[in-house]
C-alpha cells in the first residue's frame, strides 16, 4: 500500500480516472443511471468485486437515479484517511463496472461537506465533539479531525487558533467540490446575495460570506500539496 499525495491523485485523474475527483480526504465518483434497479445491480457488482479483491467494501450511497462511491484507506498508523494505489485500482475497476451497467459518471456533481471549528486545542475540544457526533467516546479525534466510522455525519476538522476572548466566528463549513463545479457554485452564491471575503488562495479555497457575514470555504483539490 502506497499513500499518494494530492498531486499524484490529480495526475491519475487527468490521465486515466476521469470519472473521479479527489475531495478533502477521499476519492469520490457519482454515477447516474436509468432506474434504481440498475443502480442496485451496480452496487452489488461493486461489492462483489471489492470482496474478490480483498478490499474493504467501499462507502456506497444509492439514491433515486444515482450512486455515489467513496474510496479511501484508513491508515494503520494513526487512523488518517488516505488515498493509496489501491484506491486507484478500485476506481478503475468500478468505472469499468459502471460502463457495463449502462451508468454514466457525473464528476461535477460530487460533494463533500466538512464542519470546521476554530479551536485552541483539539485535545481539549475533540473528545466532546467525537462523543456527541459519533455516539462513541472511543472515537477519538484522528490528528485534527473527528470521523464517524460509518459516515453518518460530516467530518469535523479542528482549525488551530489562538485563545481569544470573543472569536468572531468559530464554526464554518468547508464545501468540497469538483474543480470544474466550484466557479459555478460560487457565482450562484454571489447572485443569491453573498460576497467574496477572500479569494487569495483560490482555487484551493475561496472564502465567501453570506448577507449576514457568516463565512464558508469553497474548496477544491487544486493548488494543494
Amino acid at each position: 500500500m502506497h499513500v499518494l499525495g494530492v498531486q499524484d491523485v490529480l495526475a491519475a485523474i487527468d490521465t486515466e480516472l476521469a470519472d473521479w475527483r479527489r475531495l478533502a480526504q477521499p476519492l469520490v465518483a457519482r454515477f447516474r443511471g436509468a432506474d434504481a434497479v440498475t443502480g442496485a445491480g451496480f452496487v452489488a457488482a461493486v461489492t462483489r468485486e471489492a470482496a474478490a479483491a480483498r478490499y474493504e467494501i467501499p462507502d456506497i450511497r444509492l439514491g433515486p437515479g444515482y450512486v455515489d462511491v467513496t474510496l479511501y484507506t484508513v491508515h494503520p498508523d494513526g487512523g488518517r484517511r488516505r488515498v493509496t494505489d489501491r484506491e486507484l485500482e478500485r476506481a478503475r475497476a468500478i468505472s469499468a463496472l459502471a460502463v457495463r451497467h449502462g451508468l454514466r459518471a457525473v464528476p461535477d456533481e460530487v460533494t463533500q461537506l466538512e464542519l470546521v471549528l476554530d479551536a485552541p486545542s483539539v485535545a481539549v475540544s475533540g473528545p466532546f465533539w467525537a462523543a456527541l457526533l459519533t455516539g462513541d467516546p472511543a472515537n477519538a479525534p484522528v490528528s485534527d479531525t473527528v470521523f464517524d466510522p460509518t459516515n453518518r455525519v460530516p467530518s469535523t476538522w479542528f482549525q488551530h487558533t489562538e485563545v481569544r476572548p470573543v472569536p468572531p466566528q468559530r464554526w464554518h463549513l468547508d464545501l468540497w467540490l469538483a474543480p470544474e463545479a466550484a466557479p459555478g457554485r460560487i457565482a450562484a452564491a454571489l447572485a443569491a446575495g453573498g460576497t467574496v471575503y477572500d479569494d487569495s488562495h483560490a482555487p484551493a479555497f475561496t472564502v465567501l460570506a453570506d448577507p449576514d457575514g457568516n463565512r464558508v470555504c469553497v474548496c477544491t483539490a487544486l493548488g494543494r500539496i
